[in-house]
């Protein structure tokens, strides 16, 4: 178990301690929610944690098979429902890799991304489609 702190701070803002390490963050309610947008939402929470998830599960794999994955990037995008309840509909999920589509172990690098567990405890409704950017030999020529 890990525990959470949070402290509402008014004016929508909170702030949340993580228990083990005492780090904090801070979240405000978004411009299109009664906020002012100046630090994450919830919701922006929500897609944070996707994105670093996947990313990790994809480094855990990555350090069994000797892969480095250094300048992987994920881009996240959140979509929220036009109707209500209000909630998020889609995060869009963009991942550029570091290593070409050739590369042996791409199947299962796709494959833990699916497996993340911030991915299986999202509501089965929201669409979460993924799009894979591969290095090309172009860029590998350029890199060196």
């Amino acid at each position: 178990m890990i525990e959470i702190s949070i402290d509402y701070a008014g004016q929508l803002h909170c702030n949340a301690t993580h228990g083990p390490s005492g780090d904090t963050l801070e979240t405000d309610a978004p411009v299109d929610n009664n906020g002012r947008g100046e630090a994450f939402s919830p919701t922006d929470l929500v897609a944070t944690a996707l994105g670093t998830c996947m990313a990790t599960v994809m480094g855990i794999a990555a350090q069994r098979k000797k892969i480095s994955l250094e300048g992987m990037k994920l881009t996240v995008r959140k979509h929220m429902s036009e109707d209500t309840p209000r909630r998020i509909s889609k995060l869009e999920v963009e991942v550029e890799m570091p290593i070409g589509q050739e590369h042996p172990e791409k199947k299962i690098l796709q494959s833990v991304v699916l497996g993340c567990p911030v991915h299986h405890s999202l509501h089965p409704e929201i669409e979460v489609p993924i799009t894979w950017r591969w290095k090309t030999v172009a860029e590998e020529l350029t890199l060196f």
